[in-house]
């Protein structure tokens, strides 16, 4: 079993806490490089939305799983990012700036969408961002001539200066960039005070606000850094599917999202990523099984959703703390074996006075 012995303050916020840290994911990395000769065409495609919904997990989690801030939404952003990215993109602005306006206006809306949801929490917040959801998928649907309509929008190649990303291979190393990027920037802002504040609004906003920090500031913010990355993250969608219609970013896509980190883990960077791999393998599974099963079971409609529906259901009741938590009990399993207690992980049900009243 591995010991840390921290001795300074500088030692406790370092992104890489023993050398296993710096191997493993070097490793990683280094597959994830050499993906596009290790894997098939379709395969590549896979990891590609792998990486793609992992950025948009990524400010989900940041909103839900680290401040605390459920969304019902959040494929409003994914859209406003995705049909910002094809107008500009179709326009002939350059990739890296229709991005960086795709990722600001989405910012912009998120701060719209902020404001008003700071005089609601829990289940009064989900209904908001739900509201905010069917508006936009709306304004998507009747502002034709902008976004198309219902017939859709296709949108170009992205294009970075003279060069033109045709192929699916370049455009899995641009979506492996931004995402490295994006992980990179999540990881240092949860160390950084901003991060901290959001931790502490998540667990308790009364002790938050008895130490100074400012609710409505921080709960825009988080809204704001969340929608960006989720446009971002619409904007590769938009590039990697090359057509977009409003009907792609409904409530059913607000749902993938929430499913997919809270069975990768709430509360956790590594959980967005597992709740990614877990979203775009799922309906493979299903397809490759659907042969073995009778007829009336494996060609049933809604046999997806159901399986969805057992999934969460049953990691809510057995697995809380999602794929990532369960890793976790796993690791510590093997690292103190035999001395490895079963009640190691209960969940604890005594609650701070401020929070039961609440």
């Amino acid at each position: 079993m591995r010991f840390i012995f921290k001795t300074d303050y500088g030692q406790d916020i370092n992104l890489a806490k023993h050398g296993g840290h710096i191997f493993w994911y070097s490793a990683l990395m280094l597959v994830l490089i050499a993906a596009p000769w290790l894997v098939a065409e379709y395969w590549l495609a896979q990891l590609t939305f792998v990486l793609i919904y992992a950025i948009a997990g990524l400010g989900l989690m940041l909103l839900a799983g680290f401040t605390g801030l459920f969304s019902l939404g959040h494929a409003a952003f994914l859209g406003v990012g995705a049909y910002s990215q094809a107008v500009l993109t179709n326009a002939g602005l350059p990739f890296p700036l229709a991005l960086a306006c795709a990722a600001g206006l989405s910012a912009a809306v998120g701060v719209v969408v902020g404001l008003p949801a700071l005089r609601v929490k829990g289940i009064y917040l989900g209904m908001a961002t739900l509201s905010f959801g069917f508006i936009v998928e709306e304004v998507l649907a009747r502002w034709e001539s902008v976004t198309g309509g219902n017939a859709g929008i296709h949108i170009k190649n992205p294009a970075i200066l003279n060069w033109t990303l045709n192929s699916g291979e370049e455009f899995y190393f641009l979506c492996l960039l931004i995402t490295v990027l994006a992980t990179l920037g999540i990881l240092n802002l949860l160390r950084a005070p901003t991060g901290r504040a959001f931790v502490a609004i998540r667990d308790s906003e009364i002790s938050a606000q008895s130490m100074g920090i400012h609710l409505a500031r921080y709960k825009t913010l988080s809204f704001a850094l969340s929608a960006a990355l989720a446009g971002v993250a619409g904007a590769l969608y938009a590039h990697k599917l090359q057509f977009i219609s409003p009907d792609q970013f409904n409530i059913l896509q607000s749902i993938d999202l929430l499913l997919m980190i809270v069975i990768g883990g709430v509360g956790s960077v590594h959980g967005a990523f597992l709740g990614a791999i877990f979203l775009i393998t799922m309906p493979q599974v299903i397809a490759m099984i659907k042969d073995y099963l009778p007829p009336t079971i494996g060609q049933a409609p809604g046999l997806q959703g159901l399986v969805y529906g057992v999934v969460l259901v049953a990691f809510v009741l057995f697995e809380p703390q999602g794929l990532y938590g369960r890793w976790l009990k796993i690791r510590t399993y093997m690292q103190m074996f035999p001395f490895y207690r079963k009640g190691m992980f209960k969940r604890q049900k005594s609650f701070q006075k401020s929070d039961r009243l609440k």
